[in-house]
């Protein structure tokens, strides 16, 4: 071989062996490239997406108008959880504690936390949302805080104008959560969600569907189910569809009425759960029929709230006549008829309020017939059926009943213009880890949108009170008890059930578990089977 010819192959072997290299080069940073954000291009379907149903809307990303749901599906964390016994734990707070007098609190934050954008838990953060929150409508409003600060990177202090005993309860509500900075608009306003649960936001498609993906980032445990998708199912018909179908793998609040239809079904397994969830009737203390205790008495009197449970819930033994399950045992009081149903004795008592029946059988007092209207909400599908069975039963007492089945909206807006005369409703006790933030709000000083409404009870507004600043176990109690009593005889609201809720949960997902506050779904911790 010539000097010439030995050059050039040399070159040609050289050459040969750069490109092998840059090739080689190309795969190992692709592999490397592909693994890192395999995740991310992974395309969600049936296989890997977890399909969940519920009636709740989601029209907003702002955790203080639907935050439940982002709550529910982890992409939104708050400082403090709350255990299925209603003890508080840790979340992004590790540690807290409140000074001798009440009036701060601080909270030491958890360390290697990361949002989805990648930024990392601090004690600004936790600042930011909070005094955002603060200007909103929200549980943080229910305390009067008046400084939010950071005391340290990771330590934050909240100082309060007066002790309340239950602030650390209220840090567990969604409207409290905790996001980065990109998530918010200088006005304050959500423009892109980032939070730092084990699920981040995928897709948004308001009112009906949402989607969210596994967040590799996570602090806790990692999530096995890369895709999570949630639906709104409005119609009872609809959702019970979805399980029977498999369109959906786990389905909330199935009308119990239906659920025999999933009988014999070795694909769906379905889970009762009690849940600190009462059904009532908020009245408007200050109409005049109303007005008297003793009315409010015997129209709660002239229901038949076993028949109810029984025949119209199929939840047998879920009646009750006051506001607190006996889970909340603070709140209820033993020895309570759960059913006290005495038609005629409500009869009598009208009558000596000058109420007489006419020709027609309709009670009729200075001319005027005792006609009402109870407005509900179609949310709950339940909530028109009992409706309907409190107008027969109380058209045996004489009282005309007319039922308006609406937007869950238009409750609070007839309670604040004063054109709401009673409203069949279904109200959460279980929004924080102790009931007492509600409670305050429903039923002291006045009541509120979702309690009682122009009633006023003295005793009751100063035990609230009391109970806002104590911490004596004992004296809570006691308070607690008088609360319950008072609301219980002077009947501002007639309960009429506690509630239970039903989901079914296709058989291919694994370690279901049911949250009674209704906080979390606890999505990372199931997986599919394989």
């Amino acid at each position: 071989m010539t000097e010439i010819s030995y050059v050039r192959h040399k070159k040609r072997k050289l050459g040969l062996l750069s490109a092998m290299l840059i090739v080689a080069a190309i795969i190992a940073i692709t592999t490397f490239t592909s693994s890192e954000k395999s995740a991310e291009l992974m395309v969600a379907n049936k296989t890997n997406t977890l399909s969940i149903s519920g009636p709740w809307e989601i029209s907003s990303l702002d955790p203080s108008k639907q935050g439940y749901i982002l709550t529910r599906l982890q992409v939104i964390e708050t400082l403090l959880n709350v255990d299925a016994q209603g003890t508080l734990t840790a979340g992004l707070a590790t540690h807290w504690q409140r000074s001798d007098d009440g009036l701060s609190w601080q909270f030491v934050l958890r360390k290697g936390v990361k949002f989805h954008d990648g930024s990392e838990l601090d004690a600004q953060a936790v600042v930011r949302s909070l005094r955002y929150a603060q200007q909103k409508h929200g549980s943080l409003n229910k305390a009067q805080v008046t400084h939010i600060s950071a005391v340290k990177s990771n330590e934050v202090k909240i100082d309060l104008a007066k002790p309340y005993a239950a602030f650390a309860a209220l840090l567990t509500n969604y409207s409290n959560a905790i996001l980065s900075e990109k998530s918010y608009k200088p006005d304050g306003t959500i423009d892109a969600l980032y939070g730092s649960g084990p699920y981040q936001m995928e897709s948004f498609s308001p009112p009906h569907k949402l989607m969210v993906k596994k967040f590799a980032g996570y602090w806790g445990q990692k999530a096995q189910i890369s895709f999570v998708s949630y639906l709104t199912g409005h119609r009872a018909e609809s959702r019970i569809l979805q399980a029977k179908s498999g369109e959906a793998d786990i389905v909330f609040t199935l009308d119990p009425s239906m659920l025999s239809q999933l009988e014999g079904s070795g694909e769906v397994k379905v889970h009762h759960n009690l849940i600190p969830r009462t059904m009532f009737v908020k009245l408007n203390a200050g109409h005049p029929f109303l007005r008297d205790p003793k009315a409010r008495q015997a129209l709660s009197m002239a229901l038949d709230r076993a028949a109810i449970a029984k025949n119209v819930l199929h939840a047998e033994g879920s009646e009750t006549a006051q506001l607190m399950p006996s889970s909340m045992s603070q709140w209820f009081i033993q020895g309570i008829d759960n059913n006290p149903y005495h038609l005629e004795q409500a009869q009598a008592i009208l009558a000596k309020l000058g109420w007489q029946r006419n020709e027609s059988g309709l009670l009729e007092r200075a001319g005027q017939p005792f006609k009402l209207t109870m407005m509900t909400y179609a949310d709950r599908p339940e909530l028109a059926l009992v409706a309907t069975v409190i107008q027969a039963q109380w058209a045996k007492l004489g009282v005309a009943l007319k039922v308006d089945v609406t937007n869950s909206s238009m409750i609070p807006a007839g309670h604040t213009d004063g054109s709401l005369a009673m409203a069949l409703i279904a109200r959460n006790f279980g929004f924080s880890a102790d009931p007492l933030p509600i409670i305050s709000s429903d039923f002291a000083n006045g009541g509120g949108d979702w309690g009682t409404m122009n009633w006023s009870n003295p005793g009751v507004d100063r035990a609230i009170a009391k109970l806002l600043e104590s911490n004596d176990a004992e004296q809570s109690f006691e308070l607690s008890q008088k609360v319950a009593q008072e609301i219980y005889q002077d009947a501002p609201v007639l309960p009429i059930s506690s509630y239970s809720q039903y989901t079914s949960v296709n058989t291919r997902v694994k370690h279901f578990k049911f949250d009674p506050f209704e906080r979390n779904y606890f999505i990372n911790q199931m997986y599919f089977e394989q």
